[in-house]
């Protein structure tokens, strides 16, 4: 349901028009609305199915060029809303105000609702793959259908508003021998249609390699990382491709556009409309726009916000994005594309005469520094081109910017881990310690 048909659906101008009436020169509201049914399978059976629905608006107003901002869920009262805004504005700044101009947009709705009953068939249908090979693994998981509704209005005459469905899921089996817990895990995010055979062929795959614990490699080996696990290295990559960092000169990149900075084999964009996302305009109501950050390890763009564009002498790029309701637009990402290669899987594993295959870790990324010490939750080595077994009690450390330039492989297996779609690689340069 859009706003079109909801009881949301003509607040947006109310506020709009009180807010100029008490005294703002200018103001915008941001409205989203989401509706998802996530179906959960517990211990290998339907456990319970849920149907949750949200709505938040956002007005931010400019009264003598002074920001305020008011956040509200559910139903609305416009002229306290309108009043909080106004009181806040006066704690804070005079700012530029930047809001875009005169554009009336309803975007087509992209993506096909899925019934709860084809999300049943197809979480039942995974275990069952699964169980049908390992009986004795125990499966968790939730399938879900997402639809979310985004409307930007404001009094320069912007008006653009899009609904987005999109289809996920999640799927863990956990297999239990004596004192050995494993649990294999894998994930999708997809448009129209999901494809559990493929997932639990996936985890059948991980399954099937951590028959044996082998004794881990030490030292620098190669290291393969797992499109799963590889979205670890870009989430450093895309803090240093962010106008604000650059502006700070918190980022290593910040005086290196044109030059190489990566390996010249890896290629990264963003693109609007690819993916299991689409997003046709930011919060700022600037449309969006396929962009190349770095083209055969040369960097050419960061992405910006208006104010952090302005502030570095460039145009937005269009990506002027809140991290929640409460919060002002700044730089953010969406549909982050890393270009894969040609080689599948199964031959960059055969690439590898004493390496380790990094499929699962605990704990988070590195930051803008790049430097990393993560635990490997599943990991596999590798001797002579074949998966000898699983490795425990195993970390990993290096530098992510040193590893993208000492890249060996990019696999054709390019997936999305939520909006980033990133293929499989092997890298080098990493400090491999263990227990043993």
């Amino acid at each position: 349901m859009g706003f079109y048909q909801s009881p949301l659906s003509l607040l947006a101008e109310q506020l709009l028009e009180l807010a100029i009436k008490f005294g703002a020169e200018a103001a915008e509201v941001y409205q989203s609305r989401s509706h998802s049914q996530p179906v959960f399978f517990e211990a290998n059976r339907l456990k319970q199915i849920e149907t949750s629905q949200a709505e938040g608006t956002v007005l931010r107003l400019w009264r003598n060029g002074c920001p305020g901002l008011s956040v509200a869920y559910g139903s609305v009262e416009p002229q306290a809303m309108v009043e909080r805004a106004l009181a806040l504005s006066q704690l804070n700044p005079p700012e530029a105000i930047e809001l875009s101009s005169s554009q009336t947009s309803v975007y087509p709705d992209v993506g096909k609702h899925v019934p709860l009953e084809q999300l049943v068939a197809w979480g039942k249908g995974a275990i069952a793959q699964i169980r049908n090979v390992y009986p004795e693994a125990m499966c968790n998981g939730d399938w879900e259908c997402d639809v979310e509704t985004t409307r930007l209005i404001n009094t320069k005459g912007l008006d653009c508003h899009y609904t987005d469905t999109t289809l996920s899921c999640y799927l863990a089996a956990e297999w239990v021998r004596g004192d050995d817990f494993l649990s294999v895990a894998d994930g999708q995010t997809q448009r129209n249609y999901l494809q559990p055979e493929k997932l639990a062929q996936q985890i059948i795959q991980r399954l099937h390699w951590a028959q044996e614990n082998v004794i881990p490699p030490s030292g620098r080996v190669p290291v393969l990382f797992t499109s799963k696990a590889a979205d670890m290295l870009w989430g450093t990559v895309q803090a240093a491709l962010n106008g604000k960092r650059i502006l700070e000169k918190a980022s290593p990149w910040a005086e290196r556009i044109n030059t190489p900075v990566i390996s010249s084999s890896l290629t990264l964009y963003q693109d609007p409309v690819q993916g299991p996302f689409s997003c046709p305009f930011d919060d700022e109501g600037t449309p969006t726009r396929q962009l190349v950050f770095i083209r055969d390890g040369i960097l050419e763009n960061f992405y910006c916000d208006r104010a952090t564009g302005r502030s570095l002498g460039l145009c937005t790029t269009g990506n002027g994005f809140r991290p929640g309701l409460s919060s002002y637009p700044t730089p953010g990402l969406f549909n982050f594309l890393i270009q894969p290669g040609k080689t599948p899987l199964k031959s960059l594993i055969s690439q590898l005469d004493d390496g380790l295959i990094v499929d699962q870790m605990l704990g988070g990324g590195s930051g803008i520094s790049g430097d990393f010490s993560i635990n490997i939750d599943l990991g596999y080595r590798v001797k002579n081109g074949e998966v000898q077994g699983r490795v425990k009690d195993t970390m990993l450390a290096g530098n992510v910017y040193s590893v993208l330039k000492q890249l060996v492989a990019l696999g054709d297996d390019a997936d999305w881990n939520g909006s980033c779609y990133t293929p499989s690689l092997i890298v080098e340069g990493l400090s491999i310690t263990s227990k043993h």
